[in-house]
């Protein structure tokens, strides 16, 4: 008997404050996975983002729509009821380091003992983006180090353009 297989609604949840390379290696490679990818700006409070939401969702706009498959879109709260909202059963992270996959694997737990329907892929970063991070850009761009290499042009420009209104 051949039963059509479900559509695989997925979602790649981040700060993305600012999307890397490994990031959109990441999307890259999950949106092969998954029929839907839908990539997912965390609003969390208690961080001090560089850029607003709606800032990030612009830049990944511009850096997804290659990938006809993925959307951008923005949620708060816990990703396990996001996911329901979405009618998403697939959770895309991806692991650079050891560290990584010990806060990730509790997280994971933690989702799926909220709603066991819930699961999660753990993808290995690419060597080459295996130690860049958000933070180690903007850290590296506000010393004045070139960041061509680790985030996409519109990401540099806008990054150029906001320490330069910060130092104005």
């Amino acid at each position: 008997m051949n039963q059509k297989p479900a559509r695989v609604v997925a979602i790649y949840p981040g700060s993305f404050d600012p999307i890397t390379y490994g990031h959109l290696d990441l999307i890259d490679r999950a949106s092969k996975l998954a029929d839907r990818l839908i990539v997912a700006v965390l609003q969390n409070s208690e961080k001090q983002p560089l850029f607003s939401v709606e800032e990030r969702m612009e830049m990944l706009r511009e850096v997804v729509a290659p990938y006809p498959n993925a959307e951008v879109d923005s949620f708060q709260g816990l990703l396990v009821d996001y996911a329901r909202q979405r009618s998403a059963h697939l959770v895309v992270r991806g692991i650079r380091a050891i560290s990584d996959y010990e806060f990730e694997l509790q997280m994971a737990l933690m989702n799926r003992r909220l709603w066991p329907e819930l699961e999660t892929v753990f993808l290995m970063a690419n060597e080459a983006h295996s130690f860049v991070s958000s933070r180690l850009v903007k850290d590296l761009f506000r010393l004045g180090g070139e960041i061509s290499g680790f985030v996409p042009p519109n990401v540099e420009r806008r990054l150029k353009e906001r320490i330069a209104v910060k130092e104005a």
